[in-house]
């Protein structure tokens, strides 16, 4: 019988979070090369730092994870709510992880620990019914013959690393280094749920698919990352640490950090909060995006406490409220309420509510059906008042919320979510335009992860109808995408919004990020175009347009969404 790829999907939409485990050699030097500090990420202190192969593999002689248990990390992954863990068999520094006897650079023959964490990590996965997977980059190696930026002693400072590599040699790697590897992996530890590609440098779209099935001739079941390249994946990943700010089609999964960097690093104390963490999970939930959040262990093995924390207690959250998280799927409305999130399952919506209302008031603006019973999870016995108004249904909510953060309602319909086909103002409440529910013309286009792409001349523009319910003055807001480790790659851009026979105009961009060193580094600069009036209810057309492109931003105009907020 013929696996689909809907058959191997199937425990994964279920499970909608999981544990990334980011662990390897680079753990043993935590952030630091003789003496001076790395300012990129954990994992990557070999190529950041230009530490010669022969350097770098003597530090596998003194690791040494004495302190390494299977079972708590399993059962942390347990008691953090996750369905699936996936580890990093072999990272772009080309140390395997696991013993494999065709790559003798591994754990158990180069190191005095001897033991296979993998087969370990395996069987206590095993026994608590989450799903074992494997991390393995592809294609970036920088320690093996033939690998995407292998490192060269002749080479000169400028091009430490080759990326392009030629044609028969990266073929040579991938036959005598990946397929020995990933049939290891797939022929030794048990049923794999999939195999996390990452990377995919100089990797043509014949080998991509070629990686692919061979994946799928070994295991039929096990997934394939779209991180393989070329979009041949079986699901595919989202930027690393990046909210998904629209219903995205098809599968796709998060990939998150609890601080700033994914290999340990002695140095990076920034950890994300409870409320920052919980906010990302029912987001990728409502857009039916799933959730990999990352843990990076010492050296030694060592969970740092400060994860166990906090997934300690995500899993307390989801106990009380998994039910509107697990098997769950996008919200049918094209924009999030301002006070929360909505998740589906059959008939039912679920509120992920985070700001549970003074006066008990919930909307819900352009649902069609009838609601048949109304629950707050948590509150047994608890009456919801509903009330169903032309396009508007209002509920009336217990006075206190059962949750410190994020709270669900559960609402059961008289048939599936039905839904208005047009952006509908909450009365007295701001309107949100998201690129995900905009026409797009010109030489823009919307991506995966919710905001344009290719908008790079003026021959780009958006566009959206929406009903207003509340006339009056209103700021527009302008809501781009940036990372502030590099501003200059996307740039601030003139933009022309006009709307109800009025035009506002303004710059938008970097400009508006948060550079401070606790700042996140993906962001979503706001900027304040200026002021429209509407006279009266009803529908209106708004259109972006781009009247200057900055010529250095490479990315272009990454237009998120134009926001609309009464200004009295």
């Amino acid at each position: 019988m013929q696996v689909t790829v809907e058959d191997r999907l199937k425990w994964w939409h279920e499970a909608r979070f999981g544990m990334f485990i980011h662990w390897g050699l680079y753990a043993s030097l935590a952030g630091e090369w003789k003496g001076r500090k790395t300012s990129g990420i954990g994992e990557w202190i070999m190529h950041d730092m230009r530490i010669p192969i022969a350097d770098y593999e003597a530090l596998a002689k003194d690791f040494n994870p004495v302190r390494f248990d299977a079972e708590a990390w399993a059962e942390l992954a347990r008691q953090a709510g996750m369905k699936y863990l996936v580890i990093t068999a072999k990272h772009h520094d080309g140390f395997c992880m696991f013993d494999s006897p065709s790559n003798p650079y591994n754990i158990v023959q180069q190191t005095p620990f001897k033991r296979d964490p993998m087969k370990e990590l395996a069987a206590a996965c095993n026994t608590r019914g989450i799903k074992m997977c494997f991390y393995y980059s592809q294609a970036q190696d920088w320690h093996a013959d033939g690998g995407a930026g292998h490192w060269e002693e002749e080479t000169p400072e400028k091009d430490w690393l080759h990326y392009n590599r030629p044609a028969e040699a990266f073929q040579k790697y991938l036959d005598v280094v990946v397929k020995p590897n990933i049939k290891e992996l797939l022929s030794h530890y048990g049923p794999v749920g999939l195999l996390w590609f990452d990377t995919p440098v100089g990797i043509t779209k014949a080998q991509s698919e070629d990686l692919r099935d061979f994946v799928h001739s070994l295991q039929p079941e096990c997934l394939v990352s779209g991180r393989v390249g070329h979009d041949v994946g079986d699901y595919g990943s989202l930027g690393d640490n990046e909210h998904p700010e629209g219903k995205v089609r098809g599968a796709w999964e998060t990939p998150a950090t609890l601080n700033d960097t994914w290999g340990y690093m002695t140095d990076d104390h920034n950890w994300k909060s409870l409320e920052y963490l919980l906010e990302l999970l029912v987001n990728c939930a409502s857009k039916g995006v799933n959730y990999l959040l990352n843990i990076g262990p010492t050296a030694e093995g060592v969970v740092p406490p400060p994860s166990v924390d906090v997934l300690t207690q995500i899993g307390s959250w989801l106990r009380r409220n998994g039910e509107a998280i697990y098997g769950s799927s996008a919200s049918p409305f094209f924009v999030d309420p301002e006070w929360g999130r909505i998740t589906t399952k059959g008939n039912t919506l679920n509120l992920l509510v985070k700001k549970w209302p003074e006066d008990g008031q919930v909307s819900l603006v352009g649902l069609k059906n009838a609601v048949r019973n109304a629950r707050v999870l948590g509150v047994d016995g608890a009456r919801v008042g509903v009330m169903q108004n032309g396009d508007t249904v209002t509920l009336s909510l217990p006075g206190a919320a059962p949750e410190k953060l994020v709270s669900v309602v559960i609402l059961e319909l008289d048939g599936v979510p039905d839904v208005e086909a047009i952006i509908i103002q909450n009365a007295g409440s701001a309107i949100r335009l998201p690129v995900a529910a905009a026409e797009i013309g010109g030489s823009a286009k919307a991506s995966r992860g919710g905001h344009t792409e290719g908008w790079k001349d003026t021959t780009g523009s958006a566009k959206w109808t929406f009903r207003l319910h509340q006339p009056g003055t209103y700021e527009i807001t302008a809501i781009t995408f940036g990372r502030k480790r590099v501003p200059e790659r996307f740039g601030n851009h003139d933009l022309r919004i006009s709307v109800a026979a009025q035009t506002v105009t303004g710059t938008a961009g970097v400009k508006d990020l948060d550079m401070r060193e606790s700042a996140p580094g993906p962001q979503r600069p706001r900027s304040v175009l200026g002021k429209v009036v509407f006279r009266e209810a009803g529908e209106y057309d708004l259109s972006v347009l781009a009247e200057r492109l900055d010529p250095e931003a490479s990315a272009g105009l990454s237009l998120i969404a134009v926001e609309l907020t009464p200004a009295g």
